[in-house]
C-alpha cells in the first residue's frame, strides 16, 4: 500500500513537470519566432523606407570602350559601370545592346557589382564603328530607371596587311603559302559556267570555254560555228574550242565531270584554314599581300591597285563570304615571280570587275561573274551560274 502511494506521487510529479517543460518550451519558442518576425518586419520596413526615399535616377559613370574610342580590339568585351548598384534582373540583352549599323551584335550580358559586361558571340569586324546602348529598362534597387538611354560609339582597330607569308610550302613543297586548289578537269577551261556565257563583241578569249548543264543556246554573242564532229564549236573571239552539254559524245559526260570538279574545287577552297582574317575590313586597296590563306566574313572591295608579291611556287587563297567588287581602271599586280595559276579567289557572291580593270588568278564563284567593258584577266572564270563579258580579254594562265 505504501508502495502504491509513492508510485502515485511520482507519477503526478512527472506529469506536472512534463506539462510545465512543454509549456515553457512552447512559450519560449513562440516568443523567439515572434521576435524573429518582428526583426524581419523591421528590416522590410527599413528597406521600404530607404527605397521610398531614393528617387534619384542611376547613371552610367564610365564605359569600356570609351565613347568615340578608336583602335578597339576586335575581341574586346564591352562594359558599362553604373553610379550605384543596379537590379541585376534588369541588366539583360534587352537593355544592354550593341549594334553594327542596323544589325544587332549577338552576345551574352552579365552583371557584377556595379558593372555590366557584354561579351560578343564572335569577334567584331575590324575598322568598323559600333554603337552600344543602355536603355531605360535598366533600374536600380529602388526601381529608378535611367533618366534617358545612354549611348556611346567606338571604332575597332584596322587589320593591316600581313608582313609575312602564311603557313604551308606552296606548290609542290617548293614555295610558301597553302597548297594549290585542285581544279580537276575544270582546269581545262578558261571559262566554265552552269547557266551561260555571253559577250558583247568583240572579246578575246584564249583557252576553251564550256557550259553545262545548260545547252548551246546559253552561249550568246560569239557567232560560233559547229565542227563537223559536233563535239565542239569555234568562234573568232575564242582561241580554243567551245563546248556545251548538248554537243555530241563525249562532250556531255566531259562537261558534267568538269562542272562537278569546279564545285569540288570551290568547296575545297572555302574550307581552307585561314592564316589571315578580315584584312582591311574587306578593303585591300593599296595593299601588298604575301602568300597565304585569307578569309573575310564580308564582301571584298578593291578600290585601288593591289599587289600580290611572292615567288613562282607560292600560293594565295582568298575566301570571301560576299561579293568581289573591283573599281574601274584598277589592277591586281603580281610581283616577285608570282603566277596567276597559283592564285584562287573563292567567293560566295557576285563578282564585278570594273571597266578597264585588270585581274589575276582563278575565280571560283558561287554566283555570277561580270566583266565590265574593257576589263582583262589572266586566269580563269569558273562560275556556278553565269559569266557575262563586254569586250574583254580573258587569258588562261601559263601551265
Amino acid at each position: 500500500m505504501k508502495f502504491k502511494k509513492i508510485f502515485s506521487v511520482f507519477t503526478i510529479c512527472f506529469f506536472v513537470c512534463s506539462v510545465l517543460v512543454a509549456a515553457g518550451l512552447r512559450f519560449g519558442m513562440t516568443g523567439a519566432v515572434k521576435q524573429k518576425v518582428k526583426d524581419l518586419d523591421k528590416k522590410v520596413i527599413v528597406k521600404k523606407a530607404a527605397a521610398s526615399a531614393d528617387t534619384t535616377a542611376p547613371t552610367v559613370s564610365s564605359t569600356i570602350a570609351a565613347n568615340a574610342a578608336t583602335g578597339v580590339a576586335v575581341n574586346a568585351n564591352i562594359t558599362a559601370t553604373f553610379s550605384e548598384v543596379m537590379e541585376h534582373e534588369t541588366i539583360t540583352t534587352a537593355t544592354f545592346t550593341l549594334m553594327k549599323g542596323t544589325t544587332v551584335v549577338s552576345g551574352a550580358v552579365t552583371y557584377m557589382g556595379t558593372t555590366a559586361t557584354l561579351d560578343p558571340t564572335s569577334n567584331l569586324v575590324s575598322s568598323t564603328t559600333y554603337t552600344a546602348t543602355i536603355s531605360i529598362g535598366a533600374k536600380d534597387l529602388a526601381s529608378n530607371a535611367l533618366a534617358a538611354a545612354y549611348t556611346w560609339t567606338f571604332t575597332t582597330v584596322a587589320v593591316a596587311a600581313p608582313s609575312v607569308p602564311g603557313a604551308g610550302t606552296g606548290r609542290g613543297g617548293l614555295g610558301v603559302g597553302p597548297s594549290p586548289v585542285d581544279l580537276g578537269t575544270a582546269g581545262n577551261y578558261v571559262i566554265l559556267s552552269k547557266s551561260g556565257i555571253s559577250t558583247v563583241p568583240t572579246s578575246a578569249i584564249t583557252g576553251d570555254i564550256g557550259v553545262s548543264p545548260i545547252d548551246r543556246t546559253a552561249i550568246t554573242g560569239f557567232s560560233e560555228t559547229m565542227d563537223a564532229s559536233n563535239i565542239f564549236s569555234t568562234a573568232l573571239q575564242v582561241t580554243g574550242n567551245i563546248y556545251a552539254a548538248d554537243y555530241a559524245v563525249p562532250t556531255p559526260a566531259n562537261m558534267t565531270t568538269a562542272v562537278s570538279d569546279m564545285e569540288t574545287a570551290y568547296t575545297n577552297a572555302a574550307g581552307r584554314a585561314a592564316d589571315f582574317t578580315e584584312v582591311g575590313a574587306g578593303n585591300i586597296g593599296g595593299m601588298t599581300l604575301p602568300p597565304g590563306t585569307y578569309k573575310w566574313g564580308t564582301s571584298l572591295i578593291i578600290p585601288t591597285d593591289v599587289t600580290l608579291s611572292g615567288g613562282p611556287n607560292d600560293v594565295w587563297i582568298f575566301e570571301i563570304a560576299g561579293d568581289i567588287t573591283m573599281a574601274s581602271a584598277k589592277n591586281v599586280t603580281l610581283a616577285g615571280g608570282a603566277l596567276p595559276k597559283n592564285i584562287f579567289w573563292q567567293t560566295f557572291g557576285f563578282v564585278s570587275l570594273g571597266t578597264t580593270s585588270h585581274f589575276e588568278g582563278v575565280i571560283l564563284s558561287k554566283t555570277e561573274i561580270a566583266m565590265k567593258t574593257g576589263a582583262t584577266i589572266n586566269g580563269r572564270l569558273l562560275s556556278q551560274t553565269a559569266v557575262t563579258l563586254d569586250q574583254n580579254a580573258v587569258t588562261k594562265p601559263a601551265p
